[in-house]
């Protein structure tokens, strides 16, 4: 099995709402038929933080019951997509700072997100935000070395732009959140694979200095390193569709290590 723990659908009415409203998101979008530039790809950040975090309120039981089915895994990041795209096409209709338009409604629902995340945990007296101030810290510190170091080695993968170095960024996020939560925290990993490595670290002569999910942080970093590196030529070639590859290569580094920062600073 290599899906986390709590994957499942959501029961049948919202099923069929997600996937009726997420074809016609997704119609609609193919028929515009939108440019990708660097700049969306940055506007698309605080929406993919929106839906980690509503995860987040999923687990914790802070989600109102009316939307609650909705904030699982992987319906949350299903709703969030298609709130986005409907977003994107009303904004893109009015063709005016799209980016900044959408970038702008993105940053709102996240922030009233996190507003619900943190409320709770106050209420609760379990906020404790220290260690994953950190995680943030040292994850995009290394990251941006990281994007950096792979520009000067190989030139050629800076034509991966914003995109690249959000994918090297996010998986490095992910990669020290999640060591910080297991190693300091006490958290446990959700995702088998990844809860293999982390295993396997554990039995290594170096866990007693370095703890158990170092070897999880090296490949976060290599693979986010290695996948944009490889993705830098389609991005040259075919950028619309390079970059779309790389948002989702982001994505899926991105998503884990908010949900993992925000469950980490409201559960104590």
């Amino acid at each position: 099995m290599v899906l986390p723990a709590g994957f499942a659908l959501p029961p049948l009415p919202y099923l069929l709402a997600l996937l009726l409203a997420g074809g016609a998101v997704v119609a609609a979008l193919w028929r515009r038929d939108p440019s990708v530039p660097d700049r969306l790809v940055l506007a698309l950040v605080p929406w993919m933080l929106a839906g980690a975090w509503l995860h987040v309120l999923h687990v914790v039981g802070a989600a109102p019951d009316w939307i609650d089915p909705l904030l699982g895994t992987p319906a949350a990041y299903l709703t969030t997509a298609i709130l986005a795209g409907a977003v994107w096409l009303a904004v893109d209709a009015r063709d005016v700072a799209t980016e900044r338009a959408f970038a702008a409604a993105g940053t709102g629902v996240a922030a009233l997100v996190l507003a619900v995340g943190i409320q709770w945990g106050v209420a609760e007296g379990t906020f404790s935000p220290a260690w994953p101030a950190v995680a943030a810290v040292l994850g995009v510190v290394v990251g941006i070395a990281v994007w950096r170091g792979l520009r000067r080695a190989y030139p050629g993968v800076g034509d991966a732009g914003a995109a690249g170095a959000l994918a090297v960024t996010a998986h490095s996020l992910d990669g020290i959140s999640t060591a910080i939560g297991i190693d300091v925290l006490g958290a446990t990993e959700r995702t088998p694979l990844s809860r293999t490595i982390i295993e396997f670290g554990a039995t290594l002569p170096t866990a007693d200095l370095l703890g158990s999910a170092w070897l999880f942080v090296l490949v976060k970093l290599a693979l986010g390193a290695g996948i944009t590196a490889l993705l830098a030529e389609s991005v040259r070639e075919v950028p619309r569709q390079g970059r779309l590859l790389l948002v989702f290569v982001a994505a899926v580094g991105l998503g884990p290590a908010a949900h993992n920062l925000l469950l980490f600073s409201i559960m104590g």
